[in-house]
């Protein structure tokens, strides 16, 4: 399963693709289009995922890095093995063909494009990454690359959506002590815990690095087990193993 959006798809040169956990060769807990290698999923079946969702965008590649949700981007400019990945939590590219990807279980994904000056990412912004500067890492390397952040376009894909996503006082406290921007973004349920909008936090994050175009999903992943992976849900439902879906761009 594989959801575009309308935004990304205007952009010349531009290929993307959201996808879910339907569509691949792994079997349950995993079914089936898991992405995540060390989750204990056969390494087999994952990465025949991983060329199922190259072969859906025409890829010559598909790269993804160790994801650690911190705020380090990384460059592609070849591919490597997928033991072989490095710590990032985004990548850019300029080489066609290459297709970049994230994985992502209720974090947010986010691709951007520069599609005049022909440079990409792929973000993985959990909580932690967005609020420590994953979103603004990736714009400067896309800069660095050529791209002018006003010119960008970004789209935030399925993610976990704020009336999933009750968090305690003492995580809103730290958004507060560290980005009182943030305050918008937290809402007080019925129960009076605070919920927290991470799709809304991400796309704040994004206009302030300067982008004037952000599209996004409004999907939740916590609510739709056939469709999507989910942390929360799993953790929810008293835990065991998940698996991950696939965020992935590439220049054609």
């Amino acid at each position: 399963m594989r959801i575009t959006t309308a935004l990304l798809d205007a952009q010349p040169g531009i290929r993307h693709g959201f996808f879910g956990r339907q569509g691949g060769t792994s079997a349950p807990p995993y079914d089936s289009l898991n992405m995540a290698l060390r989750t204990g999923d056969r390494r087999e079946q994952v990465l025949a995922n991983r060329a199922i969702v190259a072969g859906a965008l025409d890829a010559r590649e598909l790269v993804v890095g160790r994801q650690v949700h911190g705020t380090t981007t990384v460059r592609v400019t070849t591919p490597w093995q997928p033991d072989e990945a490095p710590e990032a939590d985004a990548l850019v590219t300029t080489v066609p063909g290459l297709a970049i990807a994230v994985t992502t279980a209720d974090c947010a994904p986010i691709l951007l494009c520069d599609a005049e000056a022909r440079v990409v990412a792929a973000v993985h912004a959990g909580w932690k990454g967005a609020l420590s500067g994953i979103v603004e890492s990736a714009v400067a390397a896309m800069a660095e690359a050529g791209a002018v952040p006003a010119r960008i376009v970004a789209a935030v894909g399925p993610c976990i959506q704020r009336r999933s996503y009750q968090v305690g006082p003492e995580f809103q406290e730290r958004f507060h002590a560290e980005d009182t921007a943030s305050d918008a973004c937290f809402v007080t349920g019925r129960d009076g815990r605070p919920y927290f909008d991470l799709e809304a936090y991400v796309c704040l994050r994004l206009g302030r690095a300067g982008l004037r175009l952000v599209q996004a999903s409004g999907l939740d992943t916590a609510t739709q087990p056939d469709r999507y992976f989910s942390y929360r849900r799993t953790t929810l439902a008293g835990g065991g193993p998940f698996g991950t879906q696939a965020s992935a761009i590439l220049l054609t």
